[in-house]
Parts: structure tokens; C-alpha cells; sequence
């Protein structure tokens, strides 16, 4: 998949696009539905599929006080991009500039001549330009005026409760992993580097694996949660802990993961893996020394084994 990270990087003798435009942060069902009706225009009129993206969410220069973390990081977006069968993305600095350009400004400096959009797929609550002030309808007419078509998708919902990122974070806030995995279309993951920690785990018989703090994802509520590990393209049952350490000493917030019957000489420092997060166990908990943190850690791995189906070891 093609990536820009300003119009002046699209080639100039770039083939007529169909683009859907969005923050698309969670890539979840919601956006689902807009990649795969934009891949499917692309396909049947032999046009790019193109996600239009930006850096930030536009809370974060504009309202910076209410602004929420991500549910996931760019490289994150770029990977389930790609998954959705997008061609390229062209990813804007969401600046002051760019929040001052009218509706009109926007289609035409982005859409047309930097995209050469013929189609453009939005959901039905679309918004853009200056303050917001562009609608679907705004779009529809300009598209009438310069030349492309759009088409709008109607809002997924899930139970008869709508999907959205804010539902979603709202959901990992409580710990409801699996809750928010049917929003997602997937479960939900962090990925980072494995650093060195404090390797306290190894010295009461649990190594843990600690990911940076630089990771991309949400980290869910403190707790411990049944998951699987990626690395090196293996994937290993794990218990990921998401808290600060308050029984040995307390750290800043971090995800750290226990891999299950891990083989002799596994050796994850310095590398990037994925932390997948399956079903919640257990809130996090200060504990009154080691041995009651070990009796708790054997229980919560025998609850795992159950959650993650690995049968008794």
C-alpha cells in the first residue's frame, strides 16, 4: 500500500481515485463499511481505493483539553489499512491551515487536484472545512459542480447499539475486552518494544515481558487479561498485566506479559510484538508480599488456560 503524508507527495500521474474520508481511529466496523464500499467502487470503475486520513484526532488542535488518547497508533492505522485492501492513504497534518480551508478549498486543493477523486464515500454524519461547516449534502453538491459522485454509508450498528471509537474506549476504560472486540471486528492489541524492566517477575518465577511506554493502543483498564503474544510471526498464549507494579514498587502505567509455557530461550528484548487482548480476568490489586502475588498469579494463569482453551500443562 502507497502512504503520503502530504498531497504534494501524490505523483502527479496518479490514477483516478475513489476515496473514503475519515480519523479512522479503531478501523472498526463503522469504518469497515466505508473501506470495503470504496474498494468495491474502486474495483468495478478500475479506479485507486484511497483512505484519506489525518495525523491527529482535530481535537488535539482544537479543543486539546477534551482530546482522548487513540484506540490505535499510525503504524497501527497503516497495517489494518492495508488489511482492508485500501491501495494508498494519504495522511494530512491536521494544522491550522488545514482547519481553515473551506469546504470548497478542501475538495478541490485535496480531493481533486491532488487525488483526482472521481468518487467519494462518507458516513452520514460527515463533516469538513472550516468549523465543520461542510455537510453531506455540501459534499453532494460540489460533487455535482466538479465532477465525482458520492455515495454515503448509513451508521453500523452492533445489538442496536452504534459503533464508535468513543463506545469503544469507553468499553477497554471498563476492562470489556470482548465487549469492545465485537465493535472492533477484531481484538483489540497494543504494539510496542520489549524493553528492560525491573525483573522483579523473573525472581519469583514469572518473567515478564514489559512493552514500552512509546507503544500504539489503548491501554485498557489496570487489570489482568488472558491474550496472545506475537513475535517474530509465533504467536504465544500470554497473561498481559496493564497497571504499575504498586506491589513491588510503583511505576509509571505499562502493559507487561507473561508467556505462558514459554519455550526454553525465548528472548524478546528489543523486539516489537503485539500484545492481543482475548478476555478480562481480574482487576489489578496491591497484594501483602509474594507469596499471596504468587498464589494469585497461579490462579489467574489456570483461568487463562481456560480462557485461551490451552488445556492443563
Amino acid at each position: 500500500m502507497l502512504s503520503w503524508s502530504s498531497p504534494a507527495e501524490v505523483p502527479a500521474d496518479f490514477a483516478n481515485s475513489a476515496v473514503t474520508i475519515g480519523k479512522f481511529d479503531g478501523v472498526h466496523l463503522g469504518h469497515q463499511a466505508l473501506l470495503a464500499r470504496v474498494v468495491d467502487l474502486a474495483e468495478e470503475n478500475m479506479f485507486a481505493a484511497v483512505a484519506l486520513t489525518f495525523d491527529r484526532h482535530p481535537d488535539a488542535l482544537l479543543n486539546p483539553a477534551e482530546c482522548k488518547l487513540p484506540l490505535i497508533g499510525p503504524a497501527q492505522k497503516t497495517i489494518l489499512l492495508a488489511e482492508q485492501g485500501i491501495d494508498a492513504t494519504l495522511t494530512l497534518t491536521f494544522d491550522q491551515a488545514l482547519a481553515n480551508k473551506s469546504p470548497q478549498e478542501f475538495v478541490e486543493e485535496i480531493l481533486l487536484a491532488a487525488l483526482k477523486a472521481k468518487i467519494v464515500v462518507v458516513g452520514e454524519g460527515f463533516r469538513f472545512g472550516h468549523k465543520g461547516s461542510g455537510t453531506v449534502e455540501t459534499l453532494r453538491e460540489l460533487g455535482s459542480q466538479l465532477g465525482f459522485r458520492v455515495f454515503v454509508i448509513p451508521e453500523v450498528t452492533v445489538g442496536g447499539e452504534a459503533v464508535s471509537t468513543t463506545r469503544i474506549r469507553e468499553l477497554l476504560d471498563h476492562g470489556k475486552v470482548m465487549a469492545a472486540a465485537t465493535l472492533l471486528g477484531r481484538n483489540h492489541i497494543n504494539t510496542g518494544v520489549i524493553e528492560h524492566g525491573l525483573k522483579i517477575g523473573r525472581t519469583i518465577g514469572f518473567p515478564t515481558a514489559n512493552m514500552s511506554r512509546e507503544c500504539e493502543g489503548f491501554l485498557p483498564l489496570d487489570g489482568v487479561y488472558a491474550g496472545w503474544l506475537y513475535a517474530d510471526d509465533q504467536k504465544y498464549p500470554a497473561a498481559h498485566s496493564v497497571g504499575i507494579n504498586e506491589t513491588f514498587q510503583a511505576v509509571p502505567r505499562l502493559v507487561e506479559s507473561f508467556v505462558i509455557d514459554a519455550p526454553a530461550g525465548l528472548d524478546l528484548y528489543d523486539k516489537t510484538v503485539t500484545l492481543e487482548y482475548v478476555e478480562f480476568i481480574r482487576t489489578a490489586a496491591k497484594f501483602d508480599g509474594v507469596e499471596a502475588l504468587v498464589e494469585e498469579i497461579n490462579r489467574d494463569i489456570e483461568k487463562i488456560r481456560v480462557a485461551l482453551e490451552l488445556g492443563e500443562n
